[in-house]
C-alpha cells in the first residue's frame, strides 16, 4: 500500500495532498514547485477559463479547472528541469513576469497559470484562488496519518532488546504487545494459551486500536467556512453545503444527498474492490504457479545437465573404445610388416652367405694349377654355381611389404556429426487428453437447470478438439451425452425439479477420448421459482411487474405460458386475481408448449384448465399439480375445488393461463405444497 501514500513528485508520503482534476493527487507543496506561467498566447485562454468560474453559474463554477492535453496546448511544451525520485519529470515554477498579477498571489500562482499532473501530464489552469481552489483530499491525509502511526507506535512490550521489536500481534486476554520472536517464546499457541484471541496491534491499519487525534473535524465547504457539506453535486462531482445551492451555483445541476451517494458509491467502489479481489486471488495462484514453475525449472534445467553430461560422456567412451579398437589393428599391421621383413632378412642372409663361400671357394679352385685335379671337379662346381645363380629369381630381391601403412582413418564424417551435435526440438506425441478438472465454485443450480464449468489442467501439451458432457437421468441411472463442443461452460435445462444429478466430462482429440473427470453432484430446487414467458406468449398479452403480472389488450381470450416446465414431482403455485370486470372467464391450468394460444386455455387437447368456478376479483387461485399421481387440483382462497379435476396427467407441462382485457392475474411461485397433500420425503440412497 505505501507506494499508493507516495507522492509522484517527491517520492515521499503525502503532505497535504490536494486532488487535481484528472483524479491523481499530488502534495500541497509539491504542487507550488510544478506550477507553471502560461504563455501569453495563451493567457486569453486560461484567463476566458478563470473568468467563466467566477460568473457564479452553475455550469461555469464546474468550468473554473479546465483541462488541457498536451497535445492541443502548449503546457507540456516546456522542457523540464527538475525529476522527482521515482522518475516521473516535473515543470519547474519559472520566475514571474515583473507587474503581473500572478507575482503578488501568495500561492506562486495566478489567473495565468497552470498545473500540469506528473502522472498523466494533463495540465489545469488555475483559477483566482490558485492552489486552493483544488479540494485537499483529507481521506488520503488521514490515511497517511494512521499508516506513519502505525509504522512507528507498535513496540514490543516484552522485548530485552533496545530499541524493541515492532509489535506483531496483540493478545485480547492478556492486554500485551508481542513482536514474532516473543509470541513464540512468551504466548505460544497450546496450554493455557490456546483459547486466547490473537489480533493485529492497535496502531496498525486493521487493529482493534482508535486512531491518534481522536474524531476528525467534519469538513466545511471551501467558499462558505462556516457551513458543513450536505449535498454533493452529481454534475461537478463535488462535495457542496446548503449555502452553495442557495447561492444557485449548482441551479442547473444535479444534486443529491451527501449521505447517500457516500453509500452508493461505498457500494459501487465494494462491487468494484470484489472484482480486483478475485483477479488478486488469481494473480496469488498465478505466482505460486510461476514459482512452482522456477522450481521446476531449476530441476529440469539440472536434470538435462546432468542428462547432457552423461550423453556427451557415453560419447566420448564410445570414441574410447574404438581408438583403442583402432590402435590394435595399426599394432597388428605394423607386427605383420615388422615379421615379413625379418623373415625376408634372414632368408636373403643365408642365400648370400652360402653364395659367397661358393664364390670364395670357386675362386681358390680357379687358382690351381692342376688341369686334371680341375677337371674332376669343375663340372660339379659349374651346376652348383648355376644352381645358386637361379636361387636368386626375379623378385627375391625386392622387399615384400612397403614401409607405408595401407591404413587411412576417416574422421571427417565423425568431425562434422560433432560440429552438428545439437538439441532438437523436443515434440511429443500426440495421445489422448488428460482428465478434465471440474470447476466446483463455478457449478451451480437455479430451479430446474444445472450449470458446468470445467478446464484442463496446467501444462496440458496435447491438443483437445472438444469435450462431452454426461448427466445422468436424476434418478441414479445411465450416463446420456447432453453437450459435445469446445466450450468449458454449459447449461443443461429442463430437468426434473427436486432431483439429484450426477455430471462428469471427458476430452477427446484426434487420438481418441480422454478419461471422465471426477463425477459432481448437482440437487435441482425442490420448489419452481418461474414467471410468465413473454417470447412465448401472444402479442396481445402485457406483462408488467417483472413478468409476473398478466393482463391483456383484446377483448379475446388469449393464453400465457410460464417459463418452467414439469415432468416430474409435485408442484404448487398461485394466480391473485387483482381485476375482475364484467365476468371476463379467465382461466387457469397447464398446457403443452404447443397449446393455441388465441382461444381460451382448454379449448384443445393441449391444454387442461379450470374456468370460473367462484373466481372474483381479489380471490386467490392454487393449482397443484401433481405428476407422481398423475393429477392436476385446483384450489380457490386455500380450499380445495372438489376431488382433482384432471387424471392420468403425463408429459411434460407448463403453467398456462388465458385471460381477456377485463382481467389482471399476478403470479406467486416459489411456494410449499399444501398441507393436506404434502408427502415425507423419501430418504435419499
Amino acid at each position: 500500500m505505501e507506494e499508493e501514500l507516495k507522492c509522484p513528485v517527491c517520492g515521499s508520503l503525502f503532505r497535504e495532498p490536494i486532488i487535481l482534476p484528472c483524479s491523481h493527487n499530488v502534495c500541497l507543496p509539491c504542487a507550488r514547485t510544478i506550477a507553471v506561467q502560461t504563455p501569453e498566447r495563451e493567457q486569453p485562454e486560461a484567463e476566458c477559463a478563470a473568468g467563466g468560474g467566477s460568473g457564479g453559474g452553475g455550469g461555469e463554477h464546474a468550468d473554473k479547472l479546465s483541462l488541457h492535453s498536451e497535445s492541443d496546448s502548449g503546457y507540456g511544451s516546456y522542457t523540464p528541469s527538475l525529476k522527482s525520485p521515482n522518475g516521473v519529470r516535473v515543470l519547474p515554477l519559472g520566475p514571474a513576469p515583473a507587474g503581473s498579477s500572478s507575482a503578488a498571489l501568495p500561492r506562486g500562482a495566478g489567473p495565468s497559470s497552470s498545473l500540469t499532473c506528473p502522472q498523466c501530464h494533463r495540465s489545469a489552469s488555475l483559477d483566482p484562488r490558485g492552489l486552493r481552489g483544488f479540494p485537499r483530499n483529507r481521506l488520503l491525509e488521514a490515511i497517511v496519518q494512521r499508516y506513519q502511526q502505525g509504522r512507528a507506535a507498535a513496540k514490543c512490550q516484552l522485548c530485552d532488546r533496545s530499541p524493541p521489536e515492532a509489535a506483531a500481534v496483540a493478545c485480547e486476554q492478556c492486554e500485551v504487545l508481542y513482536c514474532a520472536a516473543c509470541q513464540l517464546k512468551c504466548h505460544p499457541t497450546r496450554g493455557p494459551f490456546a483459547k486466547h484471541r490473537l489480533l493485529p496491534p492497535p496502531s496498525l491499519p486493521g487493529g482493534p486500536g482508535k486512531a491518534a487525534g481522536g474524531a476528525r473535524k467534519l469538513p466545511t465547504c471551501a467558499d462558505h467556512e462556516l457551513e458543513n457539506y450536505s449535498m454533493y453535486c452529481v454534475s461537478c462531482a463535488t462535495p457542496v453545503c446548503y449555502q452553495c445551492l442557495e447561492e444557485g451555483k449548482h441551479g442547473q445541476h444535479e444534486v443529491k444527498a451527501l449521505g447517500a451517494m457516500w453509500k452508493q458509491h461505498k457500494t459501487q467502489l465494494s462491487q468494484a474492490l470484489n472484482g480486483v479481489s478475485d483477479k488478486a486471488k488469481e494473480a496469488k495462484e498465478f505466482l505460486v504457479q510461476l514459482k512452482n514453475i522456477l522450481q521446476q525449472i531449476q530441476e529440469n534445467g539440472l536434470d538435462y545437465e546432468a542428462c547432457l553430461v552423461a550423453q556427451c560422456d557415453a560419447l566420448v567412451d564410445a570414441l574410447t573404445r574404438q581408438k583403442a579398437k583402432l590402435l590394435t589393428k595399426v599394432t597388428k599391421e605394423r607386427e605383420h610388416k615388422l615379421k615379413v621383413v625379418w623373415d625376408q632378412i634372414n632368408h636373403c642372409t643365408l642365400k648370400l652367405r652360402q653364395s659367397t663361400g661358393l664364390m670364395e671357394y670357386c675362386l681358390e679352385v680357379i687358382k690351381e694349377n692342376d688341369p686334371s685335379g680341375f677337371l674332376q671337379i669343375s663340372d660339379a662346381l659349374i651346376k652348383r654355381v648355376q644352381v645358386s645363380q637361379e636361387q636368386w629369381v626375379k623378385g627375391a630381391l625386392e622387399p615384400k611389404v612397403s614401409a607405408e601403412f595401407d591404413l587411412t582413418l576417416d574422421s571427417e564424417p565423425l568431425l562434422q556429426s560433432i560440429h552438428q551435435l545439437d538439441f532438437i526440438q523436443m515434440k511429443f506425441p500426440i495421445t489422448v487428453p488428460p482428465v478434465p478438472l471440474l470447476q466446483l465454485e463455478k457449478c451451480c443450480t437455479r430451479n430446474n437447470s444445472v450449470t458446468l464449468a470445467w478446464r484442463m489442467p496446467p501444462f496440458t501439451h496435447n491438443p483437445v478438439e472438444g469435450y462431452i458432457l454426461e448427466l445422468d437421468d436424476g434418478d441414479g441411472g445411465q450416463f446420456r451425452e447432453v453437450y459435445v463442443g469446445k466450450e468449458t461452460l454449459c447449461t443443461i435445462d429442463g430437468l426434473h425439479f427436486n432431483s439429484t444429478y450426477n455430471a462428469r466430462v471427458k476430452a477427446f482429440n484426434s487420438s481418441g477420448v480422454g478419461p471422465y473427470s471426477k463425477t459432481v453432484v448437482l440437487q435441482t430446487s425442490d420448489v419452481a421459482w418461474f414467471t410468465f414467458d413473454p417470447s412465448s406468449a401472444h402479442r396481445d398479452i402485457v406483462l408488467s411487474n417483472d413478468n409476473q403480472t398478466a393482463t391483456c389488450s383484446s377483448y379475446d381470450d388469449r393464453v400465457v405460458l410460464g417459463t418452467a416446465a414439469f415432468s416430474k414431482g409435485v408442484h404448487y403455485w398461485e394466480l391473485h386475481v387483482d381485476r375482475y370486470d364484467n365476468h371476463p372467464d379467465p382461466a387457469f391450468g397447464i398446457a403443452r408448449i404447443n397449446v393455441v394460444k388465441d382461444m381460451m386455455l382448454g379449448k384443445d387437447d393441449k391444454a387442461w384448465a379450470m374456468t370460473e368456478g367462484g373466481v372474483s376479483k381479489g380471490a386467490t387461485v392454487g393449482v397443484l399439480l401433481d405428476l407422481n399421481k398423475h393429477s392436476l387440483t385446483f384450489y380457490i382462497n386455500g380450499q380445495q375445488q372438489g376431488p382433482s379435476a384432471f387424471e392420468n396427467v403425463e408429459g411434460v407441462f407448463m403453467p398456462a393461463l388465458s385471460l381477456n382485457r377485463n382481467v389482471q392475474v399476478t403470479l406467486h411461485t416459489g411456494l410449499e405444497v399444501p398441507q393436506s397433500v404434502r408427502q415425507p420425503k423419501l430418504p435419499s440412497n
